[in-house]
Protein backbone atom coordinates (compact mmCIF):
# COMPACT_ATOMS: atom_id res chain seq x y z
CA UNK A 1 0.00 0.00 0.00
CA UNK A 2 1.49 3.35 -1.06
CA UNK A 3 1.64 6.46 1.10
CA UNK A 4 -1.43 8.03 -0.52
CA UNK A 5 -3.53 4.93 0.03
CA UNK A 6 -2.39 4.64 3.64
CA UNK A 7 -3.35 8.28 4.24
CA UNK A 8 -6.75 7.72 2.65
CA UNK A 9 -7.35 4.65 4.82
CA UNK A 10 -6.29 6.54 7.93
CA UNK A 11 -8.71 9.35 7.10
CA UNK A 12 -11.52 6.84 6.65
CA UNK A 13 -10.70 5.21 9.98
CA UNK A 14 -10.68 8.53 11.83
CA UNK A 15 -13.87 9.64 10.10
CA UNK A 16 -15.72 6.53 11.17
CA UNK A 17 -14.52 6.42 14.76
CA UNK A 18 -17.48 6.54 17.16
CA UNK A 19 -15.40 8.53 19.67
CA UNK A 20 -14.41 12.15 19.19
CA UNK A 21 -10.69 12.78 18.58
CA UNK A 22 -9.04 16.18 19.15
CA UNK A 23 -5.49 17.39 18.50
CA UNK A 24 -4.71 20.23 20.92
CA UNK A 25 -1.99 22.83 21.30
CA UNK A 26 -0.88 22.46 24.96
CA UNK A 27 0.13 26.13 25.35
CA UNK A 28 -2.96 27.88 23.96
CA UNK A 29 -5.46 25.03 24.49
CA UNK A 30 -6.50 25.57 20.85
CA UNK A 31 -8.03 22.63 18.94
CA UNK A 32 -5.89 22.26 15.79
CA UNK A 33 -7.57 19.15 14.33
CA UNK A 34 -10.57 16.90 15.01
CA UNK A 35 -12.38 14.00 13.40
CA UNK A 36 -16.01 14.02 12.23
CA UNK A 37 -17.51 12.72 15.51
CA UNK A 38 -15.79 15.58 17.35
CA UNK A 39 -17.92 18.24 15.68
CA UNK A 40 -21.04 16.42 14.46
CA UNK A 41 -21.91 15.06 17.90
CA UNK A 42 -21.85 18.63 19.26
CA UNK A 43 -23.83 20.16 16.37
CA UNK A 44 -20.89 22.17 14.95
CA UNK A 45 -19.13 22.23 11.64
CA UNK A 46 -15.47 21.23 11.60
CA UNK A 47 -14.40 24.86 11.05
CA UNK A 48 -16.39 25.98 14.10
CA UNK A 49 -14.73 23.43 16.37
CA UNK A 50 -11.25 24.31 15.06
CA UNK A 51 -11.88 27.87 16.20
CA UNK A 52 -12.65 26.63 19.71
CA UNK A 53 -10.23 26.10 22.51
CA UNK A 54 -10.64 23.52 25.22
CA UNK A 55 -11.78 26.34 27.49
CA UNK A 56 -14.83 27.14 25.35
CA UNK A 57 -15.64 23.54 24.42
CA UNK A 58 -15.18 21.87 27.82
CA UNK A 59 -17.72 23.13 30.33
CA UNK A 60 -15.75 22.03 33.41
CA UNK A 61 -12.43 23.74 32.58
CA UNK A 62 -12.55 27.40 33.58
CA UNK A 63 -9.76 29.81 32.52
CA UNK A 64 -6.12 29.46 31.58
CA UNK A 65 -4.87 28.98 35.17
CA UNK A 66 -6.90 25.78 35.48
CA UNK A 67 -5.81 24.70 31.99
CA UNK A 68 -2.18 25.25 33.00
CA UNK A 69 -2.61 22.93 35.97
CA UNK A 70 -4.25 20.28 33.77
CA UNK A 71 -1.51 20.75 31.16
CA UNK A 72 1.20 19.90 33.71
CA UNK A 73 -0.64 16.80 34.87
CA UNK A 74 -1.08 15.58 31.27
CA UNK A 75 2.62 16.07 30.55
CA UNK A 76 3.57 14.16 33.71
CA UNK A 77 1.49 11.06 32.94
CA UNK A 78 1.28 8.62 30.04
CA UNK A 79 -2.51 8.96 30.00
CA UNK A 80 -4.70 11.51 31.75
CA UNK A 81 -8.40 10.70 32.20
CA UNK A 82 -10.89 13.49 32.77
CA UNK A 83 -14.66 13.23 33.17
CA UNK A 84 -16.51 16.40 32.27
CA UNK A 85 -19.08 17.96 29.94
CA UNK A 86 -18.84 19.22 26.35
CA UNK A 87 -21.02 22.17 25.34
CA UNK A 88 -23.52 21.65 22.55
CA UNK A 89 -23.86 24.36 19.90
CA UNK A 90 -27.56 24.94 20.51
CA UNK A 91 -27.41 24.76 24.28
CA UNK A 92 -27.01 22.05 26.81
CA UNK A 93 -24.15 19.63 27.19
CA UNK A 94 -23.20 15.96 27.09
CA UNK A 95 -21.19 14.00 29.64
CA UNK A 96 -17.84 12.80 28.29
CA UNK A 97 -14.86 10.76 29.46
CA UNK A 98 -11.69 12.18 27.91
CA UNK A 99 -8.41 10.23 27.71
CA UNK A 100 -5.48 12.47 26.76
CA UNK A 101 -1.94 11.49 25.76
CA UNK A 102 0.94 13.70 24.57
CA UNK A 103 3.57 13.35 21.85
CA UNK A 104 6.14 15.44 20.01
CA UNK A 105 6.18 15.93 16.22
CA UNK A 106 8.65 18.22 14.39
CA UNK A 107 9.83 19.53 17.77
CA UNK A 108 6.27 20.54 18.71
CA UNK A 109 4.34 18.95 21.56
CA UNK A 110 0.69 18.05 21.05
CA UNK A 111 -2.14 16.65 23.16
CA UNK A 112 -4.29 13.93 21.62
CA UNK A 113 -7.66 13.65 23.35
CA UNK A 114 -10.20 10.93 22.73
CA UNK A 115 -13.63 11.83 24.12
CA UNK A 116 -16.45 9.33 24.59
CA UNK A 117 -20.07 10.26 25.19
CA UNK A 118 -21.00 8.60 28.51
CA UNK A 119 -24.49 10.06 28.88
CA UNK A 120 -26.15 6.65 28.59
CA UNK A 121 -23.58 5.08 30.92
CA UNK A 122 -24.19 7.68 33.61
CA UNK A 123 -27.95 7.23 33.27
CA UNK A 124 -27.48 3.46 33.57
CA UNK A 125 -25.26 3.88 36.64
CA UNK A 126 -27.84 6.14 38.25
CA UNK A 127 -30.56 3.61 37.49
CA UNK A 128 -28.41 0.82 38.92
CA UNK A 129 -27.77 2.83 42.08
CA UNK A 130 -31.51 3.27 42.52
CA UNK A 131 -32.05 -0.42 41.78
CA UNK A 132 -29.27 -1.42 44.17
CA UNK A 133 -30.94 0.59 46.90
CA UNK A 134 -34.25 -1.11 46.10
CA UNK A 135 -32.62 -4.54 46.01
CA UNK A 136 -30.84 -3.87 49.32
CA UNK A 137 -34.15 -2.74 50.84
CA UNK A 138 -35.92 -5.85 49.51
CA UNK A 139 -33.20 -8.20 50.77
CA UNK A 140 -33.15 -6.52 54.16
CA UNK A 141 -36.93 -6.70 54.48
CA UNK A 142 -37.20 -10.23 53.10
CA UNK A 143 -34.60 -11.58 55.51
CA UNK A 144 -34.22 -11.24 59.25
CA UNK A 145 -30.76 -9.72 58.91
CA UNK A 146 -27.84 -8.99 56.62
CA UNK A 147 -24.15 -8.91 57.53
CA UNK A 148 -20.86 -8.12 55.82
CA UNK A 149 -17.47 -9.19 57.18
CA UNK A 150 -14.16 -7.51 56.30
CA UNK A 151 -11.62 -10.25 56.99
CA UNK A 152 -8.49 -8.09 57.37
CA UNK A 153 -9.92 -5.98 60.20
CA UNK A 154 -12.62 -8.43 61.40
CA UNK A 155 -15.06 -5.53 61.07
CA UNK A 156 -18.62 -6.81 60.66
CA UNK A 157 -21.57 -4.71 59.53
CA UNK A 158 -24.78 -5.91 61.20
CA UNK A 159 -27.94 -4.62 59.53
CA UNK A 160 -30.61 -2.90 61.65
CA UNK A 161 -32.94 -5.84 60.95
CA UNK A 162 -30.39 -8.30 62.35
CA UNK A 163 -29.93 -6.21 65.49
CA UNK A 164 -33.70 -5.96 65.88
CA UNK A 165 -34.08 -9.75 65.56
CA UNK A 166 -31.62 -10.21 68.44
CA UNK A 167 -33.27 -7.52 70.57
CA UNK A 168 -30.63 -4.79 70.16
CA UNK A 169 -31.01 -1.14 69.24
CA UNK A 170 -29.59 0.40 66.02
CA UNK A 171 -26.48 1.71 67.79
CA UNK A 172 -25.74 -1.46 69.77
CA UNK A 173 -23.74 -4.60 68.92
CA UNK A 174 -20.02 -3.91 68.50
CA UNK A 175 -19.23 -4.26 64.76
CA UNK A 176 -16.68 -7.02 65.17
CA UNK A 177 -16.65 -10.72 64.31
CA UNK A 178 -16.12 -11.55 68.01
CA UNK A 179 -19.60 -10.18 68.72
CA UNK A 180 -21.02 -12.90 66.50
CA UNK A 181 -18.70 -15.67 67.76
CA UNK A 182 -19.52 -14.90 71.41
CA UNK A 183 -23.24 -15.33 70.73
CA UNK A 184 -23.16 -18.63 68.81
CA UNK A 185 -24.20 -21.55 71.04
CA UNK A 186 -21.04 -23.27 72.38
CA UNK A 187 -22.27 -26.66 71.13
CA UNK A 188 -22.64 -25.28 67.59
CA UNK A 189 -19.58 -23.02 67.38
CA UNK A 190 -16.93 -25.51 66.22
CA UNK A 191 -19.20 -26.93 63.52
CA UNK A 192 -20.19 -23.50 62.21
CA UNK A 193 -16.58 -22.28 62.14
CA UNK A 194 -15.56 -25.43 60.27
CA UNK A 195 -18.22 -24.83 57.61
CA UNK A 196 -17.23 -21.16 57.28
CA UNK A 197 -13.51 -21.97 56.95
CA UNK A 198 -14.27 -24.60 54.32
CA UNK A 199 -15.97 -21.90 52.24
CA UNK A 200 -13.14 -19.39 52.73
CA UNK A 201 -10.67 -22.08 51.62
CA UNK A 202 -12.71 -22.79 48.48
CA UNK A 203 -13.87 -26.24 49.60
CA UNK A 204 -17.53 -25.16 49.63
CA UNK A 205 -19.22 -22.93 47.06
CA UNK A 206 -21.19 -21.15 49.80
CA UNK A 207 -21.25 -20.89 53.57
CA UNK A 208 -24.52 -22.27 54.90
CA UNK A 209 -25.32 -23.37 58.45
CA UNK A 210 -28.16 -23.81 60.91
CA UNK A 211 -27.26 -23.03 64.51
CA UNK A 212 -28.40 -21.34 67.71
CA UNK A 213 -27.70 -17.64 68.23
CA UNK A 214 -28.12 -15.90 71.57
CA UNK A 215 -30.29 -12.80 71.75
CA UNK A 216 -30.02 -9.90 74.15
CA UNK A 217 -32.10 -11.67 76.82
CA UNK A 218 -29.82 -14.70 76.81
CA UNK A 219 -32.27 -16.94 74.98
CA UNK A 220 -31.17 -18.83 71.88
CA UNK A 221 -32.82 -18.49 68.49
CA UNK A 222 -32.39 -21.02 65.73
CA UNK A 223 -31.10 -19.30 62.58
CA UNK A 224 -30.31 -20.27 59.02
CA UNK A 225 -27.17 -18.38 58.03
CA UNK A 226 -26.02 -18.22 54.39
CA UNK A 227 -23.09 -16.26 52.98
CA UNK A 228 -20.56 -16.04 50.17
CA UNK A 229 -17.21 -14.41 49.47
CA UNK A 230 -17.96 -11.23 47.52
CA UNK A 231 -14.48 -9.71 47.14
CA UNK A 232 -10.97 -11.10 46.72
CA UNK A 233 -7.50 -9.51 46.54
CA UNK A 234 -5.06 -9.74 43.61
CA UNK A 235 -3.82 -13.10 44.90
CA UNK A 236 -7.37 -14.48 44.93
CA UNK A 237 -7.64 -14.59 48.72
CA UNK A 238 -11.07 -13.62 50.13
CA UNK A 239 -11.31 -10.15 51.65
CA UNK A 240 -15.05 -9.66 52.17
CA UNK A 241 -17.92 -12.02 52.92
CA UNK A 242 -21.58 -11.04 52.81
CA UNK A 243 -24.54 -13.04 54.08
CA UNK A 244 -28.08 -13.09 55.34
CA UNK A 245 -29.70 -14.62 58.42
CA UNK A 246 -33.20 -16.07 58.73
CA UNK A 247 -34.88 -16.75 62.07
CA UNK A 248 -36.07 -20.39 61.88
CA UNK A 249 -36.92 -20.90 65.54
CA UNK A 250 -40.61 -21.64 64.87
CA UNK A 251 -39.66 -24.04 62.08
CA UNK A 252 -37.19 -25.84 64.36
CA UNK A 253 -39.78 -26.18 67.12
CA UNK A 254 -42.21 -27.71 64.65
CA UNK A 255 -39.49 -30.01 63.32
CA UNK A 256 -38.62 -31.15 66.83
CA UNK A 257 -42.29 -31.78 67.59
CA UNK A 258 -42.64 -33.88 64.43
CA UNK A 259 -39.46 -35.78 65.26
CA UNK A 260 -40.76 -36.43 68.76
CA UNK A 261 -44.05 -37.68 67.34
CA UNK A 262 -42.13 -39.95 64.98
CA UNK A 263 -39.96 -41.31 67.81
CA UNK A 264 -42.45 -41.41 70.69
CA UNK A 265 -45.63 -43.27 71.41
CA UNK A 266 -48.60 -40.90 71.34
CA UNK A 267 -50.47 -42.52 74.23
CA UNK A 268 -47.70 -42.98 76.82
CA UNK A 269 -45.09 -40.52 75.59
CA UNK A 270 -42.46 -43.27 75.73
CA UNK A 271 -39.99 -43.91 72.89
CA UNK A 272 -41.72 -46.15 70.36
CA UNK A 273 -40.62 -49.33 68.62
CA UNK A 274 -38.99 -47.43 65.76
CA UNK A 275 -36.84 -45.43 68.16
CA UNK A 276 -36.12 -48.54 70.23
CA UNK A 277 -34.40 -50.31 67.33
CA UNK A 278 -31.88 -47.50 67.02
CA UNK A 279 -31.14 -47.15 70.76
CA UNK A 280 -30.99 -50.88 71.55
CA UNK A 281 -28.78 -51.70 68.57
CA UNK A 282 -26.45 -48.89 69.58
CA UNK A 283 -26.15 -50.21 73.15
CA UNK A 284 -25.66 -53.81 72.01
CA UNK A 285 -22.80 -52.69 69.78
CA UNK A 286 -21.22 -50.77 72.68
CA UNK A 287 -21.65 -53.77 74.98
CA UNK A 288 -19.79 -55.95 72.48
CA UNK A 289 -16.99 -53.44 71.96
CA UNK A 290 -16.51 -52.46 75.60
CA UNK A 291 -17.43 -55.84 77.13
CA UNK A 292 -20.02 -54.25 79.37
CA UNK A 293 -23.10 -56.10 80.74
CA UNK A 294 -26.45 -55.35 79.12
CA UNK A 295 -29.86 -56.92 79.82
CA UNK A 296 -33.18 -56.68 78.00
CA UNK A 297 -36.66 -57.47 79.28
CA UNK A 298 -40.04 -57.76 77.58
CA UNK A 299 -42.92 -56.73 79.89
CA UNK A 300 -46.54 -57.74 79.26
CA UNK A 301 -49.54 -56.51 81.27
CA UNK A 302 -51.44 -59.54 82.56
CA UNK A 303 -55.08 -60.04 81.49
CA UNK A 304 -55.12 -56.67 79.73
CA UNK A 305 -57.62 -57.84 77.09
CA UNK A 306 -60.18 -58.36 79.85
CA UNK A 307 -59.82 -54.71 80.90
CA UNK A 308 -60.63 -53.57 77.37
CA UNK A 309 -63.53 -56.03 77.13
CA UNK A 310 -65.07 -55.21 80.53
CA UNK A 311 -64.26 -51.54 81.04
CA UNK A 312 -63.69 -50.35 77.48
CA UNK A 313 -60.68 -49.12 75.55
CA UNK A 314 -60.67 -45.68 77.18
CA UNK A 315 -60.12 -47.30 80.56
CA UNK A 316 -57.53 -49.56 78.97
CA UNK A 317 -55.66 -46.50 77.73
CA UNK A 318 -55.68 -45.03 81.25
CA UNK A 319 -54.19 -48.26 82.62
CA UNK A 320 -51.47 -48.23 79.95
CA UNK A 321 -50.60 -44.60 80.70
CA UNK A 322 -50.53 -45.15 84.46
CA UNK A 323 -48.60 -48.41 84.14
CA UNK A 324 -46.00 -46.81 81.82
CA UNK A 325 -45.43 -44.06 84.38
CA UNK A 326 -45.11 -46.62 87.17
CA UNK A 327 -42.46 -48.54 85.21
CA UNK A 328 -40.48 -45.33 84.67
CA UNK A 329 -40.40 -44.62 88.41
CA UNK A 330 -38.70 -47.97 89.07
CA UNK A 331 -35.90 -47.61 86.52
CA UNK A 332 -32.44 -46.29 87.21
CA UNK A 333 -31.09 -43.24 85.45
CA UNK A 334 -29.56 -44.46 82.19
CA UNK A 335 -32.01 -47.36 81.73
CA UNK A 336 -34.71 -47.26 79.03
CA UNK A 337 -38.35 -48.23 78.66
CA UNK A 338 -40.06 -48.40 75.24
CA UNK A 339 -43.70 -48.88 74.24
CA UNK A 340 -43.44 -51.87 71.95
CA UNK A 341 -47.09 -52.11 71.03
CA UNK A 342 -50.41 -52.96 72.68
CA UNK A 343 -49.78 -53.85 76.34
CA UNK A 344 -46.16 -54.81 75.69
CA UNK A 345 -43.11 -52.82 76.79
CA UNK A 346 -39.37 -53.38 76.40
CA UNK A 347 -36.85 -52.50 79.14
CA UNK A 348 -33.12 -52.02 78.59
CA UNK A 349 -30.87 -52.29 81.67
CA UNK A 350 -27.53 -50.64 80.87
CA UNK A 351 -24.40 -51.82 82.71
CA UNK A 352 -26.48 -54.35 84.65
CA UNK A 353 -25.70 -58.03 85.17
CA UNK A 354 -28.43 -60.64 84.92
CA UNK A 355 -28.74 -60.82 88.73
CA UNK A 356 -29.00 -57.05 89.00
CA UNK A 357 -31.59 -56.90 86.24
CA UNK A 358 -33.61 -59.63 87.94
CA UNK A 359 -33.66 -57.60 91.18
CA UNK A 360 -34.95 -54.61 89.20
CA UNK A 361 -37.75 -56.63 87.63
CA UNK A 362 -38.65 -58.04 91.08
CA UNK A 363 -38.96 -54.48 92.39
CA UNK A 364 -41.21 -53.76 89.43
CA UNK A 365 -43.50 -56.70 90.33
CA UNK A 366 -43.76 -55.43 93.91
CA UNK A 367 -44.51 -51.87 92.78
CA UNK A 368 -47.46 -53.08 90.68
CA UNK A 369 -48.73 -55.42 93.43
CA UNK A 370 -48.62 -52.69 96.08
CA UNK A 371 -50.24 -50.00 93.95
CA UNK A 372 -53.86 -49.17 94.76
CA UNK A 373 -55.74 -49.77 91.48
CA UNK A 374 -59.15 -49.02 93.02
CA UNK A 375 -59.24 -45.65 91.33
CA UNK A 376 -59.38 -47.52 88.05
CA UNK A 377 -61.92 -50.06 89.23
CA UNK A 378 -59.24 -52.77 89.31
CA UNK A 379 -58.67 -55.04 92.33
CA UNK A 380 -55.03 -55.60 91.34
CA UNK A 381 -52.73 -55.59 88.38
CA UNK A 382 -49.66 -57.71 87.60
CA UNK A 383 -46.90 -58.16 85.03
CA UNK A 384 -45.30 -61.03 83.15
CA UNK A 385 -41.65 -60.35 82.34
CA UNK A 386 -39.17 -62.16 80.11
CA UNK A 387 -35.51 -61.34 80.84
CA UNK A 388 -32.26 -62.08 79.02
CA UNK A 389 -28.78 -60.62 78.65
CA UNK A 390 -26.21 -60.02 75.92
CA UNK A 391 -23.69 -62.86 76.23
CA UNK A 392 -21.88 -63.33 72.94
CA UNK A 393 -20.35 -60.91 70.37
CA UNK A 394 -22.32 -62.58 67.59
CA UNK A 395 -25.69 -61.79 69.17
CA UNK A 396 -27.83 -59.27 67.33
CA UNK A 397 -30.82 -57.32 68.54
CA UNK A 398 -33.11 -59.91 66.93
CA UNK A 399 -31.33 -62.71 68.83
CA UNK A 400 -31.61 -60.95 72.17
CA UNK A 401 -35.21 -59.87 71.68
CA UNK A 402 -36.34 -63.40 70.71
CA UNK A 403 -34.93 -64.81 73.93
CA UNK A 404 -36.76 -62.18 76.01
CA UNK A 405 -39.97 -62.62 74.00
CA UNK A 406 -39.87 -66.40 74.43
CA UNK A 407 -39.27 -65.88 78.17
CA UNK A 408 -42.33 -63.64 78.59
CA UNK A 409 -44.54 -66.26 76.97
CA UNK A 410 -43.03 -68.83 79.35
CA UNK A 411 -43.93 -66.54 82.27
CA UNK A 412 -47.54 -66.41 81.08
CA UNK A 413 -47.73 -70.18 80.68
CA UNK A 414 -46.35 -70.66 84.19
CA UNK A 415 -49.09 -68.56 85.82
CA UNK A 416 -48.14 -64.88 85.10
CA UNK A 417 -46.96 -62.27 87.64
CA UNK A 418 -43.37 -63.43 87.45
CA UNK A 419 -40.04 -62.99 85.65
CA UNK A 420 -38.65 -65.84 83.56
CA UNK A 421 -35.00 -65.77 82.45
CA UNK A 422 -33.77 -67.26 79.19
CA UNK A 423 -30.14 -67.05 78.06
CA UNK A 424 -28.25 -68.17 74.99
CA UNK A 425 -27.43 -71.92 75.23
Amino acid sequence: MDTGAEQSLLNQILAHLADAVYLIDPDSSQIVWCNRAAYEDLGYSQEEVLNHSVLSLQKDVQGLPQWSEIREVILANPVFTFVGRHNLKHGGDIAVEVNTTHFTYNQCTYFLSVARDITKRIAFEREMNVRNQSIWFALNEASDGIWEWELASDYVFFSPQLKKMLGYGPDEMRPHVKTWLDNVHPDDLARVQQILQAHLQGKRSTYQAEYRLRNRNGHYLWVHDKGKVCQRNEQGAPTHVVGMVQNITDYKKLQQQLEKLAANDVLTGLPNRRHAYHIINQHIEQAHQQRRPLCLAVVDFDHFKQINDVYGHQQGDRVLQFGAGLIQTQLREGDFVFRWGGEEFVLLFVDATLNQAQSYTQALHLAFEHTDWAGMNLPSFTLSIGLTCVQHPSQTFEDVFKLADDAVYAAKRQGRNQTVILTRP
